[in-house]
């Protein structure tokens, strides 16, 4: 059964545009070639990152949105963490929202060490302001 995912990329801000573009393209070839479905790309662009990785001090964002078997996403894992230029990879279940892909705010370069907390956190920041309305 296919799953709704999205795989937030974090990319070297050193690497071309080409290069880039080179890596998804691959990515969506991979969830095609398995039998899903690209839903879409959403370029985040560069951002500060919260400590260094490899003496970098900023990543480039690319949210990935797709739906798959849970094999592709295995392997689409494997394959990423062998890729040059890719710092950071974070696959999660897609959440269902009534708008488009999200875009962090100026402040979330500074939650890049603890991504898989952002969705709960997003959620609980909305329930609190629900009560205080």
């Amino acid at each position: 059964m296919h799953h709704e995912y999205e795989i937030l990329l974090m990319l070297d801000p050193d690497l071309p545009e080409e290069r880039q573009d080179e890596i998804i393209a691959r990515v969506r070839e991979l969830i095609e070639h398995g039998g899903g479905t690209w839903v879409g790309h959403d370029p985040w662009g560069r951002r500060r990152l919260a400590y260094p990785i490899n003496k970098k001090t900023d990543g480039i964002y690319h949210l990935l949105q797709f739906d798959a078997e849970p094999e592709t996403l295995d392997e689409l894992s494997r394959i990423l963490k062998i890729t040059d230029g890719v710092m950071r990879h974070l696959p999660t279940l897609r959440v269902k929202a009534g708008h488009g892909p999200g875009r962090p705010g100026p402040e979330a370069a500074e939650t890049a060490g603890r991504e898989p907390e952002y969705a709960a956190a997003n959620i609980r920041s909305q329930e609190s302001q629900e009560e205080e309305e």
